[in-house]
């Protein structure tokens, strides 16, 4: 049976031709004169069904008896899905056959040596193969604090395998990623399995680098990316990465001393925001939290600085560093 014709036939069996073999099931028999049996009445059609798919036979008596669906299911339902089995194993042949010619695409320089790469799906679909591309380096740059839970699980399974295939990895967040739930239970499972984590108070954009021959950097609008393919380039990239890496801190570091440092930089961080007047927003991209908790970040100051308002702390966060710096 043609499986474009067998959504029709399907709809006939389950409306007209199933009432009509329901109603030959009951009677015994469809008689020869039967005006259905006839080409050119409406619901000739569905006896047709019936006939060709075994439901309905001629009997020796005359006119047409029912037969046992199930020995008419085997010849109908068992040569489909032999047809379904040859079209996943031939689609998943076409889909490893392209496959291995994206990956001979990727790895060989296209003569543009930065590509732009549009749409959340495509640069999701993009990433995923060129992690999995990745054969002896992954640097990540992973700013704004916590990422996403959907986010990170959707990463577990890509990650792990990029690790598994020996692949050295290291990720860089910002200190105030700790705090998240999600992201340490991902971190954790990461750490475990070998990749290394660091946190660093400062922002930084966020990156990709493969192999030392592929970088990846967010684009001029939040649905677009570049992928650098410079040699140059990548490798400056690469540099930046390792010089914010040496700046930064163990993720697993563990103690109090450790606990204070951090919050002292985070807290160092939300006072050059304040003093070189950058909005709130900003601020808060810079520090890597909401601008809900940067706002308590400033209260908190204004608390300790025993002012009232944004202006006066600015004032006494300027008298402060003017009274302590060392006299010329």
């Amino acid at each position: 049976m043609n499986m474009q014709q067998g959504p029709q036939r399907r709809a006939l069996l389950e409306g007209t031709a199933g009432t009509i073999f329901r109603e030959v099931v009951a009677k015994g028999v469809l008689p020869e004169s039967d005006p259905r049996l006839r080409p050119g009445h409406s619901d000739h059609p569905a006896v047709r069904v019936l006939v060709d798919l075994g439901l309905l036979r001629q009997a020796e008596s005359g006119g047409w008896v029912a037969s046992d669906p199930a020995a008419a299911q085997s010849g109908v339902v068992a040569p489909m899905g032999r047809q379904v089995a040859e079209l996943l194993a031939e689609s998943a042949a076409w889909a490893d056959t392209f496959a291995q010619l994206s990956q001979a695409y990727r790895r060989t320089p296209t003569g543009s040596p930065i590509d732009e790469i549009r749409g959340l799906a495509n640069i999701n679909r993009f990433l995923e193969s060129t992690v999995d591309d990745a054969e002896t380096e992954l640097l990540t740059a992973q700013p704004a604090g916590a990422r996403r839970a959907v986010i990170l699980q959707q990463a577990v399974d890509r990650d792990l395998r990029t690790i598994e295939r020996g692949v050295h990895m290291r990720t860089l967040y910002q200190h105030t990623a700790r705090r998240s739930k999600a992201t340490r239970d991902y971190v954790n499972l990461m750490l475990a399995h070998g990749a290394q984590v660091r946190t660093l108070d400062e922002f930084f954009n966020r990156l990709i680098v493969i192999d030392r021959r592929l970088a990846i950097i967010p684009g001029e609008a939040p649905d677009v990316a570049l992928a650098i393919h410079d040699k140059n380039l990548v490798s400056y990239l690469a540099d930046i990465f390792d010089r914010s890496w040496e700046r930064a801190r163990e993720y697993n570091e563990r103690g109090s001393a450790s606990d204070s440092d951090i919050a002292a930089e985070v807290r160092q961080l939300t006072v050059r925001m304040l003093t070189e007047g950058h909005s709130d927003p900003a601020s808060a991209k810079r520090v890597g939290v909401s601008t809900r908790t940067y706002a308590s970040y400033v209260a908190a100051l204004k608390e300790e600085y025993g002012v009232e308002t944004r202006f006066q702390l600015g004032y006494a966060m300027g008298s402060r560093d003017s009274e302590s710096a060392p006299d010329n």
